[in-house]
């Protein structure tokens, strides 16, 4: 008979998954977008779009869709859904497994300065910073306030506003190539990077600003749930695969 289980989504890994079990007879697969992307990349699996309500919105749609399994493969920032994620689990006796993607680590000769917030890393930056800002489109309130430092934003999406009193705005994916963000960088006299400890293939800015010994402001994730947590895709199949097969 087959399961049904719910992709929380909204990421590469999350897609990566739900073309590999398109089509599994094991598993009906039910992915779940937040709704913050402009236009999201289309899933092979039944998808829906927008939040649950919380925990208690979680928790009901489990049991009232008759959810048998949930893989949380959303953004490691994404703290809140993640959350919600493991308290409805553990409240409808629900199996959970995290995706997440490994973090980045510093490339050599990097310079890396580690805050625990987007407000420890507006704080951090100094008066008069020319700062490259790639902390996505709904993260830029915490810089609101530096009206004492020019901003280059890159974002996959246009924000609805650009709180920033000082700012040049790109939208679009970054390069692959470090030394297309190299030129950038020197183009618009940038000192500092500020990015979030995302992981993933956006890496080449990390390695401009190493090569051109630019600091990189790095916000760390959030405190990882206690739950299973894989960071391959193919580990996260496997999972389900043997969860189809002992329940």
């Amino acid at each position: 008979m087959t399961k049904r289980v719910l992709l929380l989504a909204g990421t590469r890994e999350a897609r990566e998954l739900a073309i590999s079990l398109a089509g599994d007879e094991s598993w009906h697969v039910i992915a779940s977008l937040a709704g913050v992307t402009d236009a999201p990349a289309q899933l092979p699996v039944e998808t829906r779009t927008g939040g649950f309500g919380g925990t208690d919105g979680l928790a009901d749609y489990l049991r009232n869709d008759r959810i048998e399994a949930v893989i949380d493969a959303t953004h490691p920032f994404a703290a809140q859904m993640t959350n919600n994620a493991v308290a409805a689990c553990r409240r409808s006796s629900v199996p959970l497994l995290r995706v997440e993607r490994a973090p980045w680590t510093p490339p050599q000769d990097a310079n890396w300065i580690r805050v625990a917030t987007l407000e420890a890393a507006a704080q951090t930056l100094p008066a008069g910073a020319r700062a490259f800002l790639t902390v996505g489109a709904n993260s830029l309130v915490p810089f609101s306030h530096r009206q004492d430092v020019w901003f280059l934003v890159r974002t996959m999406d246009a924000p609805s506003a650009a709180p920033l009193a000082q700012c040049e705005m790109i939208v679009g994916a970054p390069p692959a190539d470090s030394r297309e963000d190299a030129r950038l960088m020197c183009k618009h006299r940038i000192t500092h990077l500020v990015t979030k400890n995302a992981g993933g293939t956006a890496y080449a800015k990390l390695e401009a600003a190493a090569d051109l010994s630019i600091p990189t402001i790095m916000v760390d994730r959030p405190p990882a749930p206690d739950v299973d947590c894989v960071s391959v895709v193919a580990d996260a199949v496997k999972w389900l695969r043997h969860l189809a097969a002992t329940s």
